[in-house]
């Protein structure tokens, strides 16, 4: 038997609009301005426990860091003036403190969080607070029942409406569970049903129990109390419940009747994303199977699952293609009927393009695209910084298009968040984004704009980051998928590429998938894999890397799992259980008993490869389920072991009513081929034994001769109810086919195959898809196609004409047939456009006139330079660029980008060497203007212009030279303190790496402080630490060193050291002297 198992480059100002489109996937750095981003916050419905204080969060990030207020019923709430409520600090998040008395209740309403700073306003989703309610169930006299034997009955529970609903549940006044099974259940509404009732129904009472969440309370209904009339004595026979017993009380065999839902249809409406739970209860002697079914289809595959014994069919996660029209059946020996449930499908609001941040740069172009789809439409509505936009002060750079906002020429335009509100009768959605640009200067400095018109950031350069850890260990198991992450940023948005083990070609394509936000994605991780990744982030002012070592392990196995047995009482079953695993993973074997932890004592007994029952009784009887689990994967087998008493086994004793062993179908048999048609052919088979399991469905695969001999392939799917289907054909193949039954354990063995039919040919009726003409070298154009497969060829000989010619109605059509997917075109002129076709044809005959595709001929290096190339200095690091643009004619392809090298010929310090690497700026699209940044101050440049096609650079332009002024300097190269003893501390000081002009001298600044925790000058606000006034020392330019006279042997110091030029001062170095051995 076997056991039941389961496996678990965009640069310069060109940068805004690529950041617009990969702002989603690259996290703008919290150290750089930017508007409030919300981060956490409480769930749209929050219901609370009334015995505990409230916290309604809201947490969000940005720089100036927000500050938060809150609105209550679409009101100000003023936090200030209630003393039970708090908001944390450099936090939004709401707490209501009852500690000192209140009532909950009194908060219930609808709230939502404000976060605010200098670039705009984010706002929370709307929160519906409301209190758990546990109500009382009301007082009751329930009387006895009287019924006959073999009748229907359900017994109404009515629970008290609690928040959130109670979960129901049916126990006797003893506490005792009420046995259920296909004859006796609890409905979904809560109340019990019998399908028919028994006279053992009597020996107990039946009480509704409501468990409700927050309080863990348990509220009894008072017990119902059955007095079953019978025709003959309870102890006349000791058939159980089986149809014999019916016969033998006097009970009427009926056919089945609906207790819910009633009549033969209803409907039922359920919103997409949720899950839909059908029921069809019935009553009926015997008590009736119940089977479940869509018109016009198959139940939604991979979501549906069967519950309370068939009685209710659960599809999860509902989508609009599940509307439709089920129905269940429930039949017994004596008939059948059903009941169909319409199904209609709505929606909430979804997402379809949710807005996304957007970074603009003076001049560029944006948009914010907000599209939602759900049923009804919803309505979309754009506010900015919380207001609706029509309130908003105009702005001419903004347009407002229904789901778009448009922004063109941005020259000063609004930093500000903007919400997107889409809504529906059924619910809304809000998203936040910002519009802004980071920068370190404001374009106030330059123009003064409008009083009400907010401030617009100009884009500042950011050398590449690594955000994410420089050094990880990822472990994956042996052909499972993962993913490297390298969270990265830099303006202009460096390039990221990966590569293994520091050499070899960047990683994309084929097994791997390099994603925008800096994620590699390996599809099937294999032992060859393991290694050192290496993530490079590049842009024209550096880069930055990180490294990944990946180590791929083997999978954790059960190689031999518990199987299924029967023991008798009193025996020592064995149930094993042998693990193959990694040896560098820590293996971890446990095992489960009805899917609940097992408790092992002296009787059950765990080991090395199994588990060991001493003494074994009735309650051992049960699932057992072998877990074997590292940190990375598990592996379970499952087996069900039956303890059989050592007496006569007596129907009427419901403790021993056995549950049945069950296993995968046996294969279909004997399969036919009938009703031959050119299209289509009947295929019959008998079903095989379904082992105790009923059969779900049926899998109809074939397998042709001709193009993938021996490759089997789906036909269709039929419910397990039929045994015969017309099968659709294709013409000239030759089929066979076999089947393939399925039940709840898994998948039969293919039946063996039917007998061969080929066919009749016909010309094919659809041409190849995937056209494209593209150019290979510049005097050709290779044209590709996606050919058609077996099924789609329809006859012998399949061939593809090709015809192109000059887009052109006067130029003369070319053709070529060929069999494979690929023609390639020679001596073309460089760059220009054709007309493609490609035409299936067999011996039968030709497709339908194809579709035309338009095509290009290859590339040829562009021909004119750009010219009349003028350098303006804007600043020590950064120059605009002009220049006059080539003709379109002498670019012999598509143009994609002017592209200016540029190099540091020399720095204007004499004796200072400087790096000759030259280094480019690309300006995309047909332009005429741009920027190069990052520049060394102090130094002298040379710059050349090239425009670029497909094919490559061409021609460079006059070399044009340029100087930079001067700038503030780096910081020192180091600065070493030196105590010899109590009374001076020495410095000592290099110059700066990066002079950036003629060094004017230092500026040195220094304080004491004293402190008990030796960081004094760190903790100089805290802990009591006190400092002195801070002296300043102008130093001369040629001077490195610096002795100080300590005023007391106790104090340390603190040191700022900056090198001048006359720009100004550059950057800080600031160390402090050590603490004294005594201190």
């Amino acid at each position: 038997m076997i056991p039941r198992r389961s496996q678990v480059t965009c640069t310069g100002i060109a940068f805004a609009l690529c950041l617009q489109h990969l702002i989603s996937a690259i996290e703008v750095p919290l150290d750089l301005p930017q508007p409030p981003t919300i981060t956490k916050q409480s769930i749209k419905d929050y219901i609370v426990d009334p015995r505990d204080n409230i916290f309604i969060e809201c947490e969000a990030k940005g720089n100036p860091v927000p500050i938060f207020s809150w609105t209550r019923n679409g009101k100000f709430f003023n936090v200030a003036k209630d003393p039970k409520v708090s908001m944390r600090r450099r936090s939004g998040t709401l707490v209501i403190d009852f500690h000192s008395g209140g009532r909950p209740d009194d908060y219930e309403g609808e709230y939502q969080c404000f976060a605010r700073n200098d670039y705009g306003t984010a706002l929370s989703s709307k929160i519906h607070l409301q209190v758990s309610k546990s109500p009382l169930w009301p007082k009751e006299k329930v009387d006895v029942i009287e019924v006959d034997e073999g009748a229907p009955l359900s017994l109404q529970c009515n629970p008290p409406p609690g928040l959130p609903e109670p979960v129901i549940f049916w126990m006797s006044s003893s506490m005792e569970p009420i046995p259920q099974d296909k004859r006796v259940s609890q409905g979904h509404n809560g109340d019990l049903y019998f399908s028919n009732v028994l006279a053992q129904d009597a020996l107990t009472d039946y009480s509704c129990n409501a468990r409700f969440h927050f309080t863990h309370t348990i509220q009894q209904k008072n017990p119902y109390t059955l007095k079953v009339k019978t025709k003959k004595s309870h102890n006349e026979t000791s058939l159980g419940n089986s149809p014999a017993m019916y016969r033998a009380r006097g009970i009427t065999e009926t056919t089945p009747s609906f207790m819910y839902p009633y009549g033969t249809s209803s409907s039922q409406m359920v919103l997409r994303g949720v899950d839909l739970l059908l029921e069809c209860i019935a009553s009926g002697v015997p008590a009736p199977d119940i089977m479940w079914y869509k018109k016009g289809g198959e139940l939604p595959v991979g979501k549906t699952k069967l519950e309370n014994f068939n009685k209710a069919l659960r599809i999860s996660n509902v989508s609009e293609e599940d509307s439709g029209e089920y129905f269940c059946l429930a039949s017994n020996k004596m008939g059948s009927i059903r009941h169909t449930i319409s199904v209609r499908v709505k929606a909430a609001p979804y997402w379809l393009d949710e807005p996304e941040n957007l970074i603009l740069a003076p001049g560029e172009d944006g948009r914010l695209v907000c599209r939602a789809n759900g049923n009804p439409k919803p309505s979309i509505q754009w506010l900015v910084n919380g207001e609706p936009i029509e309130a908003s002060p105009p702005n001419p750079s903004r347009e407002v298009a229904g789901d778009t906002i448009v922004f063109r020429d941005t020259q000063i335009g609004s930093s500000a968040v903007y919400q997107c509100n889409a809504s529906n009768e059924h619910g809304y959605l809000l998203a936040n984004a910002f519009v802004s640009g980071k920068g370190w200067k404001r374009a106030a400095e330059f123009i003064s704009p409008p009083s009400s018109w907010l401030e617009f950031w100009w884009l500042a350069d950011v050398p590449p980051r690594i955000l994410g850890p420089r050094n990880q260990l990822i472990r994956v198991i042996q052909n499972n998928r993962t993913r490297l992450d390298c969270p990265f940023f830099g303006s202009p948005i460096p390039t990221l590429r990966w590569f293994k083990n520091g050499q070899g070609n960047t990683l994309d394509g084929g097994n791997y998938k390099a994603h925008e936000n800096g994620s590699l994605e390996m599809f099937m991780a294999r032992k060859e894999d393991q290694g050192i990744y290496t993530c490079v982030a590049t842009n024209i002012l550096g880069k930055a890397e990180a490294q990944v070592r990946l180590e791929v392990k083997d999978p954790t196995r059960i190689v031999r799992g518990p199987e299924d047995q029967v023991v008798k009482r009193g025996t020592m079953p064995r149930l094993p259980c042998r693990v193959k695993h990694d040896p560098t993973l820590r293996l971890m074997v446990t095992w489960l008993k009805d899917d609940a932890p097992l408790y092992l004592g002296n009787r059950v007994k765990k080991e090395e490869d199994g588990l060991t029952i001493y003494g074994v009784t009735e309650k051992d009887q049960g699932d057992y389920t072998c877990v074997a689990s590292t940190e990375l994967d598990k592996d379970f087998a499952k087996a069900y072991l039956t303890v059989l008493g050592t007496g006569t086994c007596s129907w009427d004793n419901s403790s021993l009513i056995y549950p049945i062993p069950t296993e995968r179908p046996d294969r279909p048999r004997d399969l036919e081929l009938t009703d031959l048609a050119e299209r289509s052919v009947r295929l019959t088979w008998i079903p095989g034994n379904d082992n105790n399991s009923p059969i779900t469905d049926y899998v109809v695969q074939f397998e042709e001769d001709r193009f993938q001999p021996g490759m089997w392939h789906n036909h269709s799917r039929y419910p397990g109810s039929v045994n015969s289907a017309v099968l659709s054909l294709s013409p000239y193949v030759n089929y066979q086919f076999r089947v393939i039954a399925v039940n709840d354990v898994g998948s039969s063995v293919p039946s063996l195959p039917s007998e061969r039919y080929q066919t009749n040919g016909a010309r094919p009726e659809i041409n190849p898809t995937g056209v494209q003409g593209a150019g290979t070298q510049k005097n050709n154009m290779e044209i590709t196609w996606t050919p058609l497969n077996a099924t789609q060829a329809y006859g012998p000989n399949l061939r593809y004409i090709v015809r192109w010619r000059r887009r052109d109605p006067r130029g003369s059509w070319y053709n070529e047939t060929v069999r494979g997917a690929r023609h390639v075109v020679w001596n073309t002129p460089i760059y220009v456009p054709y007309e493609i076709k490609v035409q299936a044809e067999n011996d039968f005959g030709r497709a339908p006139e194809p579709d035309t595709y338009i095509g290009y001929s290859g590339e040829d290096y562009p021909k004119a330079a750009p010219t009349d190339v003028r350098i303006r200095v804007l600043n020590s690091t950064a120059i605009a660029l002009t220049w006059t643009r080539v003709h379109l004619d002498t670019i012999q392809g598509q143009l994609k980008e002017y592209r200016a090298y540029f190099w540091r010929d020399s720095s204007l310090l004499k004796n200072l060497w400087v790096s000759k690497k030259r280094q480019f700026v690309s300006f995309p699209g047909d332009r005429n203007r741009g920027t190069v940044s990052r520049l060394f101050p102090y130094s002298n440049y040379k710059l050349e212009m090239v425009v670029t096609n497909g094919r490559g650079d061409g021609p460079r332009s006059e070399m044009k030279e340029f100087p930079t002024p001067e700038g503030v300097p780096s910081s020192p190269r180091y600065l070493r303190i030196r105590q010899p003893n109590l009374e001076i501390i020495n410095l000592e000081w290099d110059h700066p790496e990066h002079p950036n002009g003629i060094i004017t001298g230092y500026t040195l600044r220094y304080q004491p402080c004293t402190s008990h925790l030796g960081l004094c000058c760190l903790l100089s606000a805290v802990n009591g630490s006190r400092t002195g006034r801070t002296v300043v020392e102008n130093l001369s330019p040629n001077q490195t060193r610096f002795t100080l006279q300590r005023s007391d042997p106790i104090s340390r110091y603190r040191f700022v050291l900056r090198a001048r030029t006359q720009v100004g001062e550059g950057e800080a170095l600031v160390e402090e002297s050590p603490a004294l051995l005594d201190e």
